[in-house]
């Protein structure tokens, strides 16, 4: 289930909204606000249409022209986190994700006469050792945590038989732009390379779906504050995710910051809460109230600094 709380995220949105309508005129400046759909559009939409959504449809559109935001601000209800907690990190926050397809095309044959045959079943057992190279020697782990994943593997039809073809697909995290490119080179190299050794072929393909979530270093040193206050001095330094965030193309456009707000009900053990995309995700209402107080708050504020500056 994707219950990842996008309606909690529209309802804060739209208290945020009624907040700061209500005292536009002392607000010194303009306020968008930004209801995205789409937000987690299929790869497969991407691949096949060539087509985009969410933030890149929307920027495409115009959504950050006539006029340009300064900064842009958003948050994630959470579950790893009490009701009201608010997490922030500076910098690269959250992951890129691309997904990861491959292709092992042999020879079909019988399972008896093995020789006869090129085996795509073997080849691609040693692709998947192959790639986890990638990041154990590869990867320049001091710059990016990195993560290359193979999820599902399928090829073949009955017991007996050599099949022609496997398909793989995984997944991609980093959070540096250089390593995001040097992963996917590396990993073209071994999947080929490993197949050609065999006499295989290997078709990869490498579909980018989100950018690294970087939050702008003077924003959050700015809203740390701010949030506090809002939280009733209950916001922390967040760890990174390896999840990945459509927002981080808003972030390439403008600086801002982008933060989680812990839903999980105080008097409940946080370890035993069901998680974001579980079908008993439980999101705590009194949360919501902490959400709207930290963007209208954020908000206010940046428009008074910059004002001032």
């Amino acid at each position: 289930m994707h219950a990842c709380g996008h309606d909690a995220h529209t309802a804060i949105l739209m208290a945020t909204a009624e907040v700061l309508v209500g005292m536009k005129d002392k607000l010194p400046g303009t306020v968008k606000f930004i209801f995205q759909p789409a937000e987690e559009g299929p790869s497969l939409y991407a691949a096949f249409t060539g087509k985009i959504w969410g933030a890149r449809a929307m920027i495409k559109d115009g959504a950050l022209q006539d006029p340009k935001p300064d900064v842009v601000f958003g948050l994630h209800v959470g579950s790893g986190m009490p009701s009201g907690r608010i997490a922030y990190r500076a910098g690269a926050a959250m992951a890129s994700a691309d997904e990861l397809r491959i292709k092992v095309t042999g020879r079909q044959g019988h399972a008896g006469y093995p020789w006869r045959s090129v085996d795509p079943v073997t080849t691609s057992a040693q692709i998947v050792l192959g790639l986890q190279t990638v990041v154990s020697r590869r990867t320049d782990l001091m710059k990016s945590p990195t993560v290359v994943s193979v999820t599902t593997i399928n090829g073949g039809s009955r017991f007996n038989i050599v099949p022609e073809t496997v398909e793989m697909t995984g997944t991609i995290r980093t959070y540096d732009a250089g390593i995001r490119a040097a992963v996917h080179r590396d990993i073209r190299q071994i999947a080929e390379n490993i197949a050609a050794s065999a006499n295989a072929k290997a078709e990869v393909e490498i579909i980018e779906l989100y950018d690294p979530l970087v939050n702008n270093d003077r924003v959050t040193a700015r809203m740390v504050p701010v949030l506090e206050r809002a939280a009733d001095g209950d916001a922390v330094l967040n760890e990174r995710s390896g999840a990945s965030e459509d927002v981080s193309f808003f972030l390439n456009e403008v600086p801002g910051l982008y933060f989680y707000l812990g839903t999980v009900p105080r008097d409940q053990d946080v370890a035993k809460a069901a998680p974001n995309h579980s079908p008993n995700f439980f999101v705590d209402e009194s949360a919501l109230v902490v959400g709207v107080r930290a963007l209208a708050m954020a908000t206010v504020n940046y428009l008074a600094a910059a004002k001032t500056d």
